[in-house]
């Protein structure tokens, strides 16, 4: 936990990893809007609350400003891009949009870690903190499987097709079976909240929507559970073509 004014400035400008800044809501003053300034630029995530908010942490000389230190390392997607392509791999991430259950956030970690995904990105709002449970319920993964944390996955789409990345979105009714497409190219698929789904504007920035055919007429799959077939779908596609 980063506290107070100048420490939360000396860690945003060291580099340092911040998982969210919780600002007082009548925070004011230069070194405050430096601070928003600085974490709007690097992604992190600020949250206005009430004064008792922050004295509920039992600490008193906050300066209406706390920022939690970070369980993940956040990398930046183009050179995560970069690093994959250079390794001779097709790239193959996920895209999480509105996830806030920390422990579907780690069972998919998880998942993506042991099934050969080179990375996860996620909204630096509208997503559920990867704090130390998240970690844990990941079984620590997400401490060794990239994530990216952007300010917009609009931009994050545009930046993966720049890159000759298609883009798939999930959806129940979609028409696209996954074992009809072809997982040997790059790819990210678009994983969506179970109650909400996955935002209009980014399923109409995919390239395709695709679905995992089911034998059971039933609502829908939890995110985590559906996240690992997918996941396994690409793996052994890519197995085989590789064989």
């Amino acid at each position: 936990m980063y506290i107070g004014i100048d420490r939360v400035l000396e860690a945003l400008k060291n580099g340092e990893g911040i998982e969210r800044i919780y600002f007082e809501n009548s925070a004011r003053g230069t070194a405050i809007d430096e601070i928003r300034q600085l974490a709007s630029k690097e992604g992190v995530p600020i949250n206005y609350v009430p004064q008792a908010k922050l004295d509920g942490f039992n600490i008193t000389d906050h300066q209406g400003v706390i920022a939690m230190r970070s369980k993940v390392s956040y990398v930046e997607l183009q050179s995560l891009i970069n690093l994959v392509f250079d390794s001779g791999k097709a790239p193959l991430f996920l895209i999480l949009d509105g996830i806030t259950d920390i422990r579907n956030i780690g069972g998919i970690a998880r998942s993506a870690f042991c099934l050969g995904a080179d990375g996860i990105i996620i909204p630096d709002k509208g997503i559920g903190a990867l704090n130390e449970d998240a970690v844990l319920t990941s079984a620590g993964a997400l401490e060794r499987i990239p994530v990216c944390r952007v300010n917009s996955l609009l931009k994050a789409i545009d930046e993966l097709h720049l890159n000759g990345i298609k883009v798939y979105g999930t959806e129940m009714k979609a028409d696209l079976s996954i074992d009809k497409v072809d997982w040997k190219e790059p790819a990210a698929i678009i994983m969506g909240s179970e109650d909400k789904g996955i935002y209009p504007a980014l399923l109409k920035a995919c390239d395709d929507t695709v679905k995992i055919p089911m034998a059971g007429d039933f609502e829908s799959l939890n995110v985590s559970v559906a996240t690992g077939i997918i996941l396994y779908e690409i793996m052994r596609c890519r197995m085989v073509i590789e064989g």
